[in-house]
This record gives C-alpha cells, structure tokens and sequence, in this order.
C-alpha cells in the first residue's frame, strides 16, 4: 500500500523532516517556558525554528507541484502540509504574546499545555516514522488514539487555567493577555488532533 516508488517514498521522508524540525520548535518552546528567562532573545530563536518549517514547508509543495506520482490525493498531501505548518505557527505566536505581553511571570497551566504540545508533537513524529507499517498493525490507531487523550487533557487544562484566571486575576489587561495566550495554546494542541485524524482518514481511504 505504501512506498510503491522512490517518487512516492520521497513524501513520507518529507514529512518525517517536516514533523522533525517542528518537534524541535515544541521541545525549544517547552523548555522557555520552564526557564523563563532571557525571554526575548529565545522567541527570536523560536521565529527563525519557525521559517525553517516554512522553508520545509515550501520544499514539500515544490516536490507536490513537480511529481507524477504521489502516495496519496495531492488535496490530501496539501491539507496535511497545510496543518503541519499550523502547529509550527501556533507555537511561534504563543512565544511572541510572551514577549509582546511583556509577561514577566509563567503561569503554571501554561508550563503543562506547552508539555501536552511536546507529547503531541513526539506522537505525531513516530506516527509519521511508522507510515511503512501501517498497513499491517493497529499503530496507527494507537498514535491517534494517543493524540486523541492528549488532547483531552488539554482541554481539561485550558479550562481550569481559565477558571483559576478569572477567581484569582483582578486587572482586566492581564486576563486578556493570559485568555489569548491559553487559546493559542489549546489551538496547537487541537491542530495536533487534526493532523492525526487526517492521517487516519487518508489510511482508511486508501484501504477501502
């Protein structure tokens, strides 16, 4: 079902570099959260992770617009390297507010969204890695499975961040800055979910 040619085999190597560096970006933005210091300087380094995945990103279309053959529907390859690319954004955007916020002290649920991130990210990474066996075991099923509860936690998260913002926060400024920093937060996480649900979507379609 998968890797029928190198033309076909060179979009999952794509993937597995795209997904890479954007797990790189989860893992940096995890570890500025959980040493908050010299905040600046390391969201400037988080822009220039991020236009790397642009680069990838554009490199991925490129090989798209030239190829004869592909694995999958090229709309799919599209949507996929489309999300791919919104995690990265969502993550860049939250280290900006952290920045432009001028947030001088991190909230503890943003420590723990910004793990569920990372172990979205890492699932996502062996998901893409093992694409050559999802053909002959439940793998697939158990990653997005996976990503699926982690996401659930994230939304239990957000939710007591919110409610811990508004009985304890009492200048307005600051609960709109930490609202609009959990929301970009939780939409990483989602975007994860939605790329590995349309993994399993393009699997069962090519099953069927």
């Amino acid at each position: 079902m998968f890797g029928k040619s190198k033309q076909e085999n060179v979009f999952y190597d794509l993937f597995i570099e795209s997904i890479g560096k954007i797990n790189e970006a989860a893992a940096y933005f995890n570890e500025l959260v959980n040493d908050f210091t010299d905040v600046k300087q390391k969201v400037t380094r988080l822009k220039e992770m991020e236009l790397s995945c642009d680069v990838q990103t554009h490199k991925v279309l490129a090989t798209l617009n030239a190829a004869f053959i592909t694995p999958f529907d090229r709309e799919d390859i599209y949507q996929i390297v489309k999300e791919l690319d919104n995690i990265v954004d969502k993550i860049e955007e939250a280290g900006n507010r952290l920045a432009i916020f001028r947030i001088a002290e991190i909230k503890p649920e943003a420590i723990m969204m910004a793990g569920v991130i990372l172990s979205c990210t890492k699932e996502l990474e062996l998901l893409f890695k093992g694409l050559d066996t999802l053909g002959k075991s439940d793998f697939l099923h158990t990653k997005v499975v996976e990503i699926n509860r982690l996401e659930n936690g994230g939304d239990v998260i957000h939710r007591r961040a919110l409610e811990q913002l508004f009985a304890t926060e009492t200048d307005p400024v600051e609960i709109i800055k930490w609202k609009n920093i959990y929301e970009i937060l939780e939409e990483a996480i989602d975007v994860c979910e939605g790329v590995a649900n349309l993994i399993e979507g393009l699997i069962s379609k090519q099953s069927s």
